[in-house]
């Protein structure tokens, strides 16, 4: 009921529920929308800002094709596992400098961890691999061609769906097993357990490390991060053309969508956006309550 069906002027209403009062329950006066507020607190997004943050969707997105890339070269015979071994090794120990000089400020005034302790994390990562590399070689034989490349297409896309792309240092727990699923699976159809064991040390190197470096990129060096992520999408996209250029052009045309359409439907849409605040909003507490709980 509105204010046409107050009983009269003489007895003013008030916002209050525990005095009895001549209105109905739902009776509300003139004043009522006056409290309303209209978008308090909206964040207005510039495009290219939106642009800069969907880098990191895209990269990821990226280095999902160079690791298939990879994979397919070494299934043809184009890419001997040494080569990738030393390769990634190569990598690792320039992204381990670099990750380090980044840190070097963020991590002064906490305990940082030691050389030590990750060199016998990496032996004993790399030791467990390659003992069990014969063994993950044999894992899907009994498991069809088609079957091993969907359980890989599927984990690599719940990957991509499940990456925290807010906080990707360290990766998250379902997404970075995802990803070791599926390098599991794509691994073991490789010829010799050599293979598998530098497979899924380049999967290690892609899917757990690199977010963590390019996380200290994106906090410490903000511009060197926008052409990282550039180079890594180019990388991509080339990589995947080499194999399959339809795979490359779809590519593309994703890499499109997520970093320059989306964010542009974003702040178009942004617009429209009409969030209503007022008085009958739930209350909310603001007072410290914590000495109640003492």
């Amino acid at each position: 009921m509105g204010p046409d069906s107050a009983p009269g002027p003489a007895v003013p209403w008030r916002k209050v529920l525990w005095e009895r009062q001549p209105f109905p329950d739902n009776y509300v006066d003139q004043r009522f929308l006056e409290e309303l507020r209209r978008n308090e607190g909206i964040r207005q997004y510039r495009y290219w800002a939106v642009v800069k943050e969907a880098g990191f969707v895209g990269q990821q997105l990226s280095c999902v094709a160079i690791f298939i890339t990879l994979w397919l070269y070494m299934e043809q015979g184009l890419l001997s596992p040494v080569t990738l071994l030393w390769t990634s090794l190569v990598c690792s120990l320039l992204g381990y400098g670099l990750h380090q000089l980044l840190s070097s400020n963020v991590e002064s005034c906490s305990e940082p961890r030691t050389h030590l302790a990750d060199l016998q994390s990496a032996a004993i990562f790399l030791s467990f691999t390659f003992g069990f590399s014969p063994v993950l070689k044999t894992l899907t034989e009994s498991v069809s061609t088609d079957t091993v490349y969907a359980m890989s297409a599927v984990m690599l896309l719940a990957h991509l769906v499940s990456f925290p792309y807010a906080q990707p240092s360290p990766p998250g727990i379902l997404s970075l097993n995802a990803a070791l699923f599926a390098s599991v699976c794509l691994a073991s159809r490789l010829p010799g357990a050599l293979h598998t064991f530098a497979m899924l040390s380049c999967a290690m190197l892609v899917f757990a490390l690199w977010p963590c470096l390019l996380q200290r990129l994106r906090e410490n060096a903000p511009s060197q991060f926008t052409g990282v992520c550039v180079g890594v999408c180019v990388g991509g996209v080339g990589g995947l053309g080499s194999q399959s250029p339809g795979g490359a052009v779809l590519l593309a045309l994703a890499l499109g969508s997520v970093t320059l359409l989306c964010p542009l439907l974003l702040v178009r849409l942004q617009r429209h956006k009409d969030n209503i605040q007022g008085p009958w909003d739930e209350a909310e507490i603001h007072e410290d309550l914590s000495h109640f709980l003492r």
